[in-house]
């Protein structure tokens, strides 16, 4: 049996409604991931969600802000809210399937929303880039993640808005983007240290070479950006060493960028096959 998670950073939920429901239609996702739900836990839209089929929903969410939330069709066995900052933001819901999703081993799913970092790549002036190396370093040095990440009894993901493109092929202009947030060296090394201390596996990149140029993110600001293809990838999928093997398929749902009153992120979807 196959399983499609896919994540989203819907930008908010309540005004994004209609179009969950097309990325539910066309990707078909078993686990869906979102992020900056902008939603208190009390508000979110739990009927509308039910009915797409999602009986299954992990939330930690805050007033107008941040916030992640796990939809599955499958139940949870546990569900973790990790506090990998000291501002009380909602930025990370790990949830675990068991055997019964039809995996031979249960399943953890890390959700995250990394923090954006602001406008400028300077710690001394700017306090929300330090806030976001501050959360990278917490990431790379947690205890549940590292224990996730080796494990080989059970499989394990992390999947969100890491809100960072590591690889040059990862922005429009690896040589213009160099100073600008989400792609300047600190955070890039950040986030491979990261990677590096758990074993994680970029699943993306098995399907997208890394030579080949790999969106899913096109600015607000960008009038027509299909034409100009001025992107970032800064959504991911990693899986542990014991699941990655199993990755058969990805889509990255591109047009949804393109649909009425969209966020300015789409949907990944990978499917495992163990």
């Amino acid at each position: 049996m196959s399983l499609t998670i896919c994540t989203w950073n819907i930008n908010s939920i309540r005004i994004r409604l209609d179009l969950l429901r097309m990325v539910v239609e066309t990707l078909k996702p078993d686990v869906l991931c979102l992020q900056e739900t902008k939603c208190q836990d009390d508000k979110f839209p739990l009927k509308a969600v039910r009915e797409l089929g999602f009986d299954h929903i992990a939330l930690n969410g805050q007033k107008g802000w941040h916030g992640v939330a796990t939809l599955s069709r499958h139940p949870f066995t546990q569900i973790t809210r990790g506090e990998f900052c000291t501002r009380g933001e909602a930025r990370h819901v790990a949830v675990t399937l068991g055997t019964d999703a039809g995996l031979d081993k249960p399943l953890t799913v890390h959700n995250f929303y990394v923090p954006a970092g602001g406008d400028e790549p300077d710690v001394t002036i700017n306090p929300k880039f330090e806030h976001k190396l501050g959360f990278l370093d917490q990431m790379t040095s947690s205890p549940l993640l590292l224990a996730d990440a080796a494990a080989q009894e059970h499989y394990a993901v992390m999947v969100g808005d890491l809100n960072i493109a590591p690889l040059e092929t990862d922005v429009w202009s690896h040589r213009q983007l160099l100073k600008v947030v989400s792609h300047t060296p600190i955070e890039v090394e950040k986030l491979n240290r990261l990677q590096q201390a758990g074993g994680w596996v970029d699943t993306m990149r098995r399907f997208v070479p890394p030579q080949d140029k790999l969106f899913t993110w096109w600015s607000y600001r960008s009038r027509d950006f299909m034409a100009s293809d001025r992107g970032r990838r800064l959504d991911h999928v990693w899986a542990n060493a014991a699941l990655a093997p199993h990755a058969r398929a990805m889509a990255v749902l591109k047009e949804a960028r393109g649909w009425e009153k969209p966020s300015d992120h789409v949907p990944v979807a990978l499917t495992f096959a163990p």
